[in-house]
């Protein structure tokens, strides 16, 4: 380890040490991380809970709540100052306006922090006042979370891996233009600026098309946001095959260097200034679009959540914890859009997921942190409907279109009682379902009348905030 790297984490650790000492003595605060691949609904899932912590009125599962110790909520002044500010207000009349409609998607890191004055229980209710919780939420791409693992590989490693996922079955038609313009250069030859260029246009299009098919694994993600480094050396590199010979002016090490410096300068400064001080995370997980895209894509998410989960550092927090590094000591896996489906599948929901993700939550509820799984919908868009079809009951959904605004009746499809009817051909590389086709309409925000108190409707929201920050209130 060079000097200046361990120069940079004993002053992290000091940091964090008198950061975590003013938690303990004063007001605590809670980090907590909202993460997901696209589509997942990170956005509404923030400003769903935000709102339903200020007007709890939907949120009786949450202990506080239930016990009527949560005196108050309100949002406070930024805590750091060198992020954004997560648009709550905006994104909230976006979903509650007399013309609904869903928020933009996470674009980058933002933050919120939501304070909590609660009435303290047992011994302490008549000896002293309330106390104030402070919940930051860091709201971040899950793209970027996909970028960790290249923490621990070299350029070669991680070109390897990269080109033989591209000619896999579930890729072989995003990748083929990338693939075709790789196969006719010459890693040794030396650089020229403007095949670089063109070697990492191809490859960025090959992952934006990868995630616009379904597809989760779509590292590095800063290519799809890019932000300020656009154009960047950073930024301008691709996977290649090593060469017998890699000359100093070669392709190849230029693009070794620049690989080197995006794990640098990108994300090596997100994982010490904002995933390693987090403290609870939820990952949502949009498992129903996923079966909607066919089993390559079921198959694609599995693996990018098992990455995901390689990069938390699970464990109980201690005393220790300022001098050890902060760990996450819960994580929850929420299956987004509940509402999409009759509430007789979630149970069915729920399975599938625990399933898509057992590797992964072995793996962290083995180091010590809790895991649950958990179907919600952040914001309920559908109403539920019975209905008789062949002489037999049927529960459906019925919400606006997203198309074009009219009322529509939904049955999906009904998932599988047995979640290895789904993964056993996913794992396998099937092409589609052997059965019928499960198929997501996606819905648009409903008109809201609140009453006062209330928040926007939701499916187990209030549960996922008990597991979440209960034990903390």
């Amino acid at each position: 380890m060079d000097l200046y790297r361990l120069t940079d984490r004993i002053g992290r650790r000091i940091e964090d040490t008198v950061e975590d000492l003013g938690s303990a003595l004063f007001d605590p605060v809670i980090r907590l991380g909202v993460t997901g691949l696209s589509r997942a609904g990170k956005t509404v899932f923030i400003t769903s809970l935000v709102a339903n912590l200020i007007d709890r009125g939907r949120m009786p599962q949450l202990r506080a709540v239930a016990e009527g110790r949560i005196e108050t909520a309100y949002l406070q002044p930024q805590p750091d100052h060198t992020l954004p500010r997560f648009a709550f207000e905006d994104h909230l009349a976006a979903l509650a306006g007399p013309e609904p409609h869903w928020p933009e998607s996470t674009r980058s890191i933002s933050t919120l922090r939501l304070s909590l004055r609660v009435a303290r229980r047992g011994l302490l209710t008549g000896l002293a006042g309330p106390t104030v919780v402070h919940l930051d939420i860091v709201d971040y791409p899950g793209e970027w979370l996909l970028d960790l693992p290249l923490m621990n590989l070299s350029f070669t490693d991680w070109s390897a891996a990269a080109i033989a996922t591209a000619r896999a079955p579930a890729r072989a038609a995003q990748s083929e233009a990338w693939r075709a313009r790789l196969e006719a250069c010459d890693p040794a030859a030396p650089l020229d600026e403007a095949a670089a260029r063109g070697l990492a246009a191809d490859f960025t299009a090959y992952l934006a098309a990868a995630r616009a098919a379904g597809l989760s694994s779509v590292a590095p993600g800063r290519f799809l946001m890019p932000g300020d480094l656009e154009g960047s050396p950073a930024l301008t590199f691709s996977p290649l095959p090593r060469p017998a010979r890699t000359p100093g002016n070669s392709l190849w090490r230029a693009f070794e260097r620049r690989y080197e410096a995006y794990k640098r300068v990108v994300v090596a400064p997100f994982f010490r200034n904002h995933f390693a001080r987090l403290d609870r995370q939820v990952v949502l997980v949009d498992a129903l679009g996923a079966i909607h895209d066919g089993p390559r894509a079921v198959e694609d998410l599995r693996g990018a959540m098992a990455d995901i989960l390689t990069c938390f550092r699970p464990g109980r927090n201690s005393w220790l914890a300022p001098l050890l590094g902060r760990r996450i000591d819960r994580i929850l896996f929420a299956a987004t859009k509940a509402d999409y489906l009759h509430h007789t599948q979630h149970t069915q929901l729920t399975a599938i997921t625990e399933a898509l993700l057992a590797d992964a939550k072995a793996r962290a509820r083995f180091r010590g942190a809790e895991t649950r799984a958990l179907a919600i919908a952040s914001l309920r868009a559908t109403v539920e409907q019975t209905v008789t079809r062949d002489g037999r009951e049927v529960g459906i959904v019925r919400g606006r279109s997203l198309e074009d605004g009219s009322e529509v009746a939904l049955f999906p499809g009904r998932l599988p009682d047995d979640p290895a009817a789904l993964l056993a051909p996913a794992r396998k590389g099937a092409g589609d379902w052997t059965d019928a086709a499960f198929r997501v309409t996606r819905f648009a925000p409903p008109r809201l009348t609140l009453a006062p108190g209330d928040g926007p409707p939701h499916i187990r929201l209030d549960r996922a905030a008990e597991f979440l920050i209960g034990d903390r209130l």
